[in-house]
C-alpha cells in the first residue's frame, strides 16, 4: 500500500513517469481502501479540490477523518480547514481549534523524537 501510495505521488508530479493525476487518484484509492492514512488524506485532497476524480467535499472529510483518527497531522490540519471554512462540513470553530491542536501536537511529538 505505501508503495501504490508513492507510486501515485509520482503520477500526481510527473516525476518519473507521465503526469496522470487520475491514474494517481486510482492508485491512492486503492490504497486508501486498505487503510492507508497518507493514501486517504492524498485522496482526500484528490476530492476536496477535483483533481483526477469529480469534486466532492463530502468524501473529501470522510477521508481526512479516517486519516486523522490514524494520527495523520496533513489529514488533522486539512480536516481543521474544512471545519474553519466549512468545506465538505458544517463551519465549526472549536472541532477546527481542536484539529490544529492535534496536528501541532503530533508536529511537537516528531520534532522533539
Amino acid at each position: 500500500v505505501r508503495a501504490q501510495t508513492y507510486l501515485g505521488i509520482c503520477y500526481e508530479n510527473g516525476d518519473k513517469v507521465g503526469k496522470n493525476i487520475k491514474k494517481a487518484a486510482e492508485l491512492y484509492r486503492k490504497a486508501a481502501d486498505k487503510g492507508y492514512p497518507r493514501a486517504q488524506t492524498n485522496l482526500g485532497v484528490c476530492y476536496e479540490n477535483g483533481r483526477g476524480v469529480e469534486k466532492n467535499t463530502e468524501k473529501a472529510v470522510e477521508l481526512y477523518q479516517k486519516a486523522a483518527e490514524q494520527g495523520n497531522k496533513e489529514a488533522q490540519t486539512n480536516l481543521g480547514v474544512c471545519y474553519d471554512n466549512g468545506i465538505g462540513v458544517e463551519k465549526n470553530m472549536e472541532k477546527a481549534v481542536e484539529l490544529y491542536r492535534k496536528a501541532e501536537q503530533g508536529n511537537a511529538k516528531t520534532k522533539n523524537s
